[in-house]
């Protein structure tokens, strides 16, 4: 038995669709923009910008959203979520379905926006702005075998019964196969990895009192209520 200076902390888990495991959360990959924002947007020419969460920062996606310290612009991204259950390197997209993919959930990439466009301007890093707590709800876990791999389907936010975000899966500029083989190219990928794909055009901001309701059609769907106060 190994000795530890202090208990090991409980590992961060989700539930899964329709049955009582859980999924155990590993690392946290997050995707840069990977919809057109505008109409006349130009194709991209290369793979999309990533970061990433501690597992900590996953949450399951009810109750409550308190609102993040160090903030006055909270802002929300819907996501389709990727799990991963295999993992690997240098996947090629054609194997990645069937070869890393446990399943799929829909989830919100949290952001203090103001801390992201200082760490713009200044050339920092965006964990500031993107890895604070609770800053990656999730719904459950729907395991491949049950949904299939979704190619299109709408992914959906409101705010307050207002929709503020609608995109189709089938709008990704580079869709699940060629991300989660891009990611393996830069590091092995391995169970347990989540990959946020990116968010469609209508990101806003939140406030106190505010209820968030997404989704992700055939995959799953989630309302919380933002808590607390603004703290600069």
């Amino acid at each position: 038995m190994t000795d530890f200076a202090f208990p090991a902390p409980a590992p961060t888990t989700l539930p899964i669709a329709g049955s009582s495991a859980l999924f155990p959360v590993a690392r946290v990959f997050c995707i840069g923009r990977n919809y057109r924002w505008r109409a006349d947007e130009p194709a991209p020419r290369d793979m999309p910008a990533w970061f990433m969460k501690p597992a900590s920062a996953v949450v399951p996606a009810s109750g409550t959203l308190p609102y993040p310290a160090g903030t006055e612009d909270f802002c929300h991204e819907i996501e389709l979520v990727v799990a991963i259950g295999r993992g690997g390197r240098d996947l090629t997209p054609a194997h990645v379905e069937a070869q890393a993919i446990w399943g799929y959930a829909a989830g919100l990439d949290l952001t203090r926006r103001d801390l992201q466009q200082q760490a713009k301007l200044a050339g920092g890093p965006w964990e500031p702005a993107k890895a604070f707590d609770h800053s990656a709800p999730c719904s459950p876990i729907v395991p491949a075998a049950a949904c299939g791999h979704p190619r299109q389907g709408a992914l959906w936010l409101a705010v307050n019964g207002v929709e503020r975000q609608r995109a189709d899966l089938s709008a990704l500029l580079w869709p699940v196969p060629e991300l989660v083989a891009m990611l393996s190219r830069s590091v092995t990928l391995m169970p347990g990895d989540l990959i946020y794909t990116g968010t469609p055009a209508g990101v806003g901001p939140l406030l106190p009192g505010d209820v968030v309701s997404a989704g992700v059609a055939g995959i799953g769907q989630f309302s919380m209520t933002v808590t607390g106060g603004r703290a600069a």
